[in-house]
This record gives C-alpha cells, structure tokens and sequence, in this order.
C-alpha cells in the first residue's frame, strides 16, 4: 500500500521570521530586525535542505512556498540559491509553484523582477484592506495606494498573483465591506483570501481587547452576515470558497496550501516553522526552534528541529480531518476510513447528516455550506 502522504502531495515551507513593523493583531512567529545577515541565513536554509533530502530523498516536490514575517524583505539572491538548491535535492514537478508572500510597502519592481529571474511564479499580497483608515487600525504601515501600486507592479511580473483582506473589522458594516469586495474582486487575477477579523491572545490586540479596548466589532449575527455576503459574491465573480477563507477561479487554487489541506507532506525550515514527513512508513510531526537567532545557532550545531514527535494513527485521523473539511471538495471515505480505523465516527457522521451539516458525495465526506459557518462545532462532534 502507498504511503497516506502520497495522496496529498510533497511540498517545501521557508519562514523568513523579520517584518518592518508587528502588526497588532498578528500571532505568526515575526520579529523587527535593524540589523540582518542575509549570508549566514541563505547558509542556514541551504543546510537545511541539504539534511531534509538524505532524511526524505526521491520525492516529487510540488510547491515551494516563503513564508513569513514579510519574505519581500529578503535577499533575492537568497531566495533564488533556495529554490536552486531544492531543484537539486528533488525531483520537481513541470508545474512546480513557487510562492513568496509580500507586503505593499516593501515592493519595488526592481526586487520583484529579481524574485521572478530566481523561479518565483506566485505572489501572495497582505493587502488587508482597501481603505487608509482600517489600515491604520490594523496597524498597516501601507496605504490603499501603495496596496493598488503595488498589485499593478506585481501583475506586470507574475502570472499568478493572490491577496488577503481581512473583514469583520471594526465598526465595518456590510455595505461597506460589499463595496470593498467589489472592489478587489476587479483587481483579482486568480486567488483572494479573506479571513473574518480574530482576536489572538497573546497579541497586541488580545491584550487591548481584554481592557475594553477595541470597540465596534461584529456581533455573530453581523459576522455571519458578512461571512455570507462573502461567499455569494465571491461565487458570483467565479471566484467561488475552494476552501472555508480561500477563492479562487478553478485550476488557480493554492497548491502549497492545498498539500497541508489535503495532509500531504511538508518540510518546514526556518524559525518556528512545522513540518510534517513521513520516512521509513512513519509519520512525523516537526518543528523548529522559534527565536530566530536561537534557530541560526541551532541549525549551524546541526539541530535546528525543537520537536520531531511520530504520531499516531488516532493523530494522523484527527488531523486528516481538521484539514480536510476545510475544503469543500471535502476528504475521501476510503481514506478517512483507513486512517481511522475501528475509530471511524459513524455514528456522528450520521447525526451530522442528519442535520444538514455533513454530506456525502462522489464517495467524498465533505461539509454543507451550514456545516462550514460552524465548521469548528462540527469537527467537534466528529473528534469527541
């Protein structure tokens, strides 16, 4: 029998940790940094890749993605020598995807023409919003122009270009954000993503709310409202939600993303970043040192991995499940039933169908549009 990864695909994560600016509502693993050494990081990864292809050779690697923190900030040269040396550790497909992640206000052409000479093909933009005001409350340092300045100048280079907006904000109503909608689904090329507002503990935002701080966010109501509005027009612009956040016109969907949803394998290198990996039939969680300049020491001692757990069948199934009832093409039966075993949740299955949450079609178990507006209540259910 193939190995379960096989069935979701083989991708490459690299976590570049440095942004000009924290954004307050922002829990990823970034950092503000006068003073890089852009040599020793290109070294680092470079190592890294070198010590994940003798762990996991001969795998068809499908997408490359950077990640971040804000990798626009990084070298060119390093992101090229990366994607060189993971041509030469695997096998790629014709169609590999090389995504960088980019904010407005650290584009310039002349970067991004560099970007696209070393192999990159796709750019994902945290634009956010399309009015100065809630940029300035979501701590943006980019203006509405700079974000459209900077989509022109991206478009001009990549064939595939995506960008987030985040809604639900603050005092938003839904006329206002149907208008900005509108707005973005003209500049859209291919992919948006669009995430409802989220307070993290931990972050900056997190701490103002829980002093009464922030003021003017959506009710449930108004943010299933919006969550709606979203989904309508997306649809209607044939964007239609691939997944619960993700648009895009068919064939354009994100293949990096789509191996995590479809629980394929995935190296993660950089600070912080998790992976997961299957080698001698044994599935693995990774995961890295998360203070940057820890994991540049770490990674020079060889050993840049924090944690590399084996995880078991019952894991594997809850995972398989949290990822792939996110998408709306859903997971396939036989292999939920492989994964789970004697533990497969027939029973909730079937209440959930009952109720009009959970479906079953094209021999694939997958959520109704209602099962996904409360899709953290329905997994559940299924995992309790």
């Amino acid at each position: 029998m193939i190995e379960d990864w096989q069935s979701g695909g083989f991708g490459l994560y690299v976590h570049w940790p440095y942004c000009e600016a924290k954004c307050p509502y922002c829990d990823f693993n970034s950092h503000v940094r006068r003073e890089i050494d852009h040599a020793r990081w290109r070294r680092a990864y470079l190592s890294e890749i070198a010590r994940y292809r003798a762990k996991v050779p001969e795998r068809l690697l499908s997408s490359i993605f950077f990640g971040g923190g804000t990798p626009s900030l990084m070298a060119p040269e390093t992101v090229a020598a990366v994607i060189e040396e993971a041509r030469a550790a695997w096998p790629v497909a014709n169609d590999l995807e090389v995504t960088l992640e980019a904010n407005p206000g650290s584009v310039e052409a002349q970067r991004f023409a560099a970007y696209a000479d070393a192999g990159v093909n796709r750019v994902s933009m945290g634009v956010q919003a399309l009015n100065d005001v809630d940029l300035r409350r979501l701590g943006r340092l980019h203006t509405a122009a700079e974000a459209r300045r900077a989509f022109d100048v991206a478009r001009k280079l990549f064939d595939r270009i995506s960008f987030d907006l985040i809604y639900a904000r603050q005092d938003q109503t839904v006329a206002d954000w149907q208008c900005e909608l509108k707005e973005a689904l003209t500049m859209a090329v291919d992919h948006l993503s669009l995430y409802q507002l989220t307070i993290e503990p931990g972050t900056v935002f997190g701490e103002r709310f829980s002093r009464g701080m922030i003021r003017g966010l959506p009710d449930d109501d108004r943010s299933a409202e919006l969550y709606e509005t979203t989904q309508e027009a997306c649809l209607q612009a044939g964007l239609p939600a691939y997944e619960i956040s993700n648009h895009a016109r068919p064939g354009a969907e994100s293949r990096h993303n789509l191996i995590y949803w479809r629980y394929g394998d995935y190296i993660g290198i950089g600070p912080g970043a998790h992976g997961r990996i299957t080698a001698g039939g044994t599935r693995y969680a990774t995961e890295t040192w998360s203070n940057p300049d820890l994991w540049l020491d770490k990674v020079e001692r060889g050993a840049a991995e924090k944690m590399v757990e084996p995880l078991s069948s019952h894991s594997q199934f809850c995972e398989f499940l949290l990822m792939g009832l996110r998408l709306d093409e859903g997971v396939e039966i036989a292999r939920l039933k492989r994964l789970a075993g004697d533990a497969e949740p027939t029973a909730a299955i079937a209440h959930l169908r009952s109720m009009g949450m959970l479906e079953l079609k094209d021999d694939r178990l997958r959520a109704t549009a209602s099962g996904r507006m409360v899709l953290n209540s329905v997994l559940k259910v299924l995992l309790d």
